[in-house]
This record gives C-alpha cells, sequence and structure tokens, in this order.
C-alpha cells in the first residue's frame, strides 16, 4: 500500500533546533515515566477520599499498568499510519487531560477508568521518545542521545517516590496528578514549535494478532500484580491468568509466521544485536525496579525513615546514574560497548554484593555508598546497550524495535518486583521460624540478652518477639539482594554475544518507505 500524506524524513545533520527538541521530548518522557511510580506512595491518602478499600486501591495502580502494557506494542503501527510528530503530540495531550481527570477522580471507578485511559495515550511517549532521538540525531551522536534518554527513563523511577510523598503530605494526593500539567504544556509547546515531520508508512493493521498479544500481556500483568494478593498459585484466578497468557503468546507466535502482513514481523528477530539487547534490558527492568520497591519499605520497615527522609537516603542513587550517564554518553562511541556492559554489571553486582551487608544497626551511609555505586553500573549498562540494540536494526524496525524494547523493560520489571515480594514473603515466615525456635527460656543467650523474657515476663517476650520480627525481617531482604545478585552476574556472559557495529554501518537511509 501507499499513501499520499508522506513527507521526507529530515537529515539528522540538518535538524534545527535539536537541543530543545531534546528537551521537550525528555520532559513528557520524564512526566510519564514518574507517573509509573509517583502514585504509590499516595494510594493510603486516596483510600478514604475514593471510598475504597485496602484491596481495591491497588486498581489504580494496576489499571494503568495494564492499559500501558497492552498498548505499548501498538504504537509502531499507529506511529507509521499517522506519524511519529502527531502520535506524540496526541500521546502528551491525552496524558495531560487524564492526569488532571485523575486530580478530579470522585470514586475508585471513575480513577481507575481515568488511569486506563492515562495509561492508553502514555504508552507510546516512551518509545516514541527513543524513536525520535535516534533519528534526529547522526550516528556518532546516537550514545549522547541514548544517555540522555536513558537518564529520564532511569531516574523517573528513582524521584517518583519522594516527589509523591512529599506532593502528598505538603498538599494532597491529587496534586500527584496535577503536577502533569504544567510540565506537559512546556513538553508539548516544545513538540509543537520545533519537532520536524517523519514519513509515514501506510500498512495493514492485523487485528487478530494485536488481540492475542494484548490477550497475553494482560493477562501476564495481571497474574504478577494479583499473584502476592491472592496467595500466588494457590489461587484458580492466577493459574487462569496463566493459562490464557501462555495461550496467547502461542497462537501469537504461530500466527505472526503464518500470515503475510503480521502485527509484528518476526524479520526483528534475526538482528543478533536487538534481540540481545531485549534479553539484557529484561535484566535491567528486574534489578532496577526490584531493588527501588524493596528499598522504601525496607527504609519504613526496619530503620524507621519516614517517606521523605527515604527519598533523600536514596537520591544519591539517582545522582550516581546521572554521572555515569554524562560519562558513558561520550565514553560510548571510543570503547567497545560490550565492555562497557561488563563493567556496568560487574558495579551492579558488587552495589548488590555490599547490600547484603546491611544491618538494622548500621546508618545511613552503606545505603548511599551503594546507591551510588548501583546507579553508576546500570547507567554503564543502559546507554551503550540502547546505542548498540538499534544500531544494525533496520530503520524500518526501530518504531516496532522501540516499543518492544519498553514492553520487556516493563515486563521484566513486574516480573522482578512480583519474585523479590513473593521471595521477600516466604523467607520472612522462613526466617521467623529458624529465630523463634531457638528463644526458649534455657537459651543462655536469651538469659543474657532478656533476663525478663527468660522469666517469661510479657512485656519483655513481645520485645523479643520485635526484635526476632526485625531479623527475620532483614535477612529476608539480604536473600533478595543476593538473588538479584546472582542474576546480575549470571547477565555478564551474555555481553559477549553482542556484536560491535563497525562505525557509521548499518544505518539505513532516511527516505519515505511505502507497502
Amino acid at each position: 500500500m501507499s499513501g499520499a500524506a508522506q513527507v521526507a524524513n529530515p537529515d539528522p545533520s540538518a535538524v534545527k533546533h535539536r537541543g530543545l527538541i531534546t528537551i521537550g521530548i525528555m520532559l513528557a518522557t520524564i512526566m510519564q515515566v514518574l507517573d509509573t511510580t509517583i502514585a504509590n506512595v499516595a494510594l493510603p491518602s486516596m483510600t478514604g477520599d475514593l471510598g475504597a478499600s485496602q484491596d481495591t486501591i491497588n486498581w489504580v495502580l494496576t489499571s494503568y499498568i495494564v492499559a500501558a502494557a497492552i498498548m505499548t506494542p501498538v504504537t509502531g503501527w499507529l506511529s507509521d499510519r499517522i506519524g511519529k510528530r502527531e502520535l506524540f503530540l496526541i500521546s502528551i495531550i491525552g496524558f495531560v487531560i487524564t492526569s488532571m481527570a485523575c486530580g478530579l477522580a470522585w470514586s475508585l471507578p471513575s480513577m481507575v477508568a481515568f488511569r486506563l485511559l492515562q495509561g492508553v495515550f502514555g504508552a507510546a511517549i516512551v518509545p516514541l521518545s527513543q524513536t525520535i532521538l535516534l533519528d534526529i540525531n547522526p550516528r556518532e551522536k546516537a550514545g549522547q542521545a541514548m544517555a540522555m534518554w536513558g537518564a529520564g527513563i532511569m531516574v523517573g523511577p528513582i524521584i517518583g517516590p519522594t516527589l509523591g510523598g512529599w506532593l502528598t503530605e505538603s498538599y494532597n494526593w491529587r496534586w500527584v496528578f496535577f503536577i502533569n500539567l504544567p510540565v506537559g504544556i512546556v513538553a508539548l509547546a516544545a513538540c509543537v514549535i520545533f519537532l520536524p515531520r517523519a514519513p509515514r508508512r501506510l500498512r495493514r493493521f492485523d487485528f487478530f494478532g494485536f488481540a492475542l498479544m494484548s490477550l497475553a500481556i494482560g493477562a501476564l500483568q495481571l497474574l504478577l500484580d494479583r499473584g502476592g494478593e491472592v496467595d500466588w498459585f494457590n489461587s484458580p484466578e492466577i493459574w487462569a491468568y496463566l493459562l490464557i497468557s501462555i495461550a496467547g503468546f502461542w497462537v501469537f507466535a504461530v500466527h505472526v509466521f503464518g500470515v503475510e502482513h503480521p502485527f509484528l514481523d518476526p524479520k526483528i528477530f534475526a538482528d543478533r544485536n536487538f534481540t540481545m539487547g531485549l534479553v539484557f534490558i529484561f535484566i535491567i527492568g528486574i534489578v532496577l525496579l526490584a531493588s527501588l520497591a524493596l528499598l522504601p519499605p525496607m527504609l519504613s520497615r526496619i530503620f524507621g525513615y519516614p517517606t521523605i527522609t527515604t527519598g533523600l537516603v536514596m537520591a544519591p542513587r539517582g545522582v550516581g546514574t546521572m554521572i555515569s550517564m554524562i560519562l558513558v554518553g561520550r565514553l560510548v562511541s571510543r570503547f567497545d560497548p560490550r565492555k562497557l556492559v561488563v563493567l556496568g554489571l560487574a558495579l551492579t553486582s558488587a552495589s548488590l554484593w555490599m547490600m547484603t551487608g546491611f544491618s538494622p544497626q548500621m546508618d545511613s551511609m552503606p545505603i548511599i555508598v551503594s546507591g551510588v555505586v548501583q546507579g553508576l553500573g546500570l547507567g554503564l549498562v543502559f546507554v551503550p546497550l540502547s546505542t548498540v540494540a538499534f544500531a544494525t536494526l533496520d530503520q524500518k524496525f526501530r518504531a516496532d524495535g522501540t516499543s518492544l524494547f519498553s514492553l520487556v523493560r516493563n515486563i521484566g520489571s513486574s516480573i522482578g518486583i512480583s519474585v523479590v515480594s513473593a521471595v521477600l514473603t516466604r523467607n520472612v515466615q522462613i526466617n521467623h521460624a529458624e529465630l523463634g525456635a531457638s528463644i526458649s527460656p534455657y537459651n543462655p543467650m536469651v538469659q543474657q540478652i532478656s533476663p525478663l523474657a527468660a522469666q517469661g515476663n510479657s512485656a519483655a517476650l513481645s520485645q523479643l518477639d520485635q526484635l526476632v520480627n526485625q531479623q527475620a525481617l532483614m535477612v529476608s531482604y539480604v536473600d533478595d539482594f543476593k538473588l538479584m545478585m546472582m542474576i546480575t552476574l549470571a547477565a555478564i556472559p551474555l555481553a559477549f554475544l553482542l556484536s560491535r557495529p563497525k562505525p557509521h554501518a548499518g544505518a539505513a537511509p532516511h527516505a519515505a518507505m511505502a507497502d
């Protein structure tokens, strides 16, 4: 097919106001990424205002995640159909309007409906921002562009809970959504004025393939989000989600290899760097958000830190990431990206090893130091990986590729959070039982630590039980950090499966394309 509304894709070296375009794109990206975590700390405040229960309020998060996951894969087709610039502008406008609607929500059903729409409009922002930055920058500046993009992607989730906590405590939970209005207006203005048009490539839409993928992804996200609430595979609900997801992915895989114009062209996976990039970004998703999901409750439950203090303690992690992004944006064009990936994974593993030494008696310094090291490591992985993954990919697959890149990262994050949360819950029970088994009036250690508890004093026994709970929880967190360290170490050999792209090679010419 061919379309009448087609324009020549501008030469990257001829793009004007590249800096202002980047600012607008990154403001929109950070706005969207923040909303994946910023609302978490506001849930308790929403519960009373929206008339929800502790169980049902989680649908505020689930609805957004599921909608964004389902709509992310269709970004490539939509951007080809209506244009990258047009889709990006529509996404920003829709995201800001639905954010305001979320802030004005009057009940749980209205909030869930608005969050669904917010996820629908926000799904395209991250993959499109990556695509546009790759399009407007020449090959020799791709590393710096991915450094800027990666900074927004990785720092956003780190500062989200802190910003959300401050807004909730200083104003109210509705400002968690209202904050998007000024940011969105500036981002929209910059993109309307400076963002150039891109070619449209009219292609058929595979409704059956999209339905299958949506069903599979939606069921998987519901499985991961609901598992902890319904005791995982002891619940028929989770088994239903698992079977639907497996069946959906299986039929989808058979379908895309058997039709002429599939929803997702399987040829995209013939590029080894891109395929290995998906594997790596899946692992990065696990490590980045899983550790971020563990630390705030750990600092609150064990160390008694309030929300603001937790944010301040975790802020240096974002500083480490920013430093790493600034450096690696320049290093990626001078050194073998695979070596930078290995170095980043090694630093990330080292930070997780440092975290296995956490104890309830320590101060905040080990948390800050390990956070900085982990931020440096993840930055060293993210930028070279984002650069290498798309260096040899045919340009006609770029929009679909960035959509898959974001989707796999989000799925990795969901799986990582679910796994570490399930392991934490299980290990707390096991560790408490093991530690509690040694609590006896006849144990000399008990007599030494608490003579009153050894004599059966109820208050002393209660204090001793709290100490056991604290120790069992700390040991369980350490077990999770060990698990993530082993996952990261296991990923290091995979870096050698990446191939180093030749300088200025593999870039398809910018031209209008039609099927």
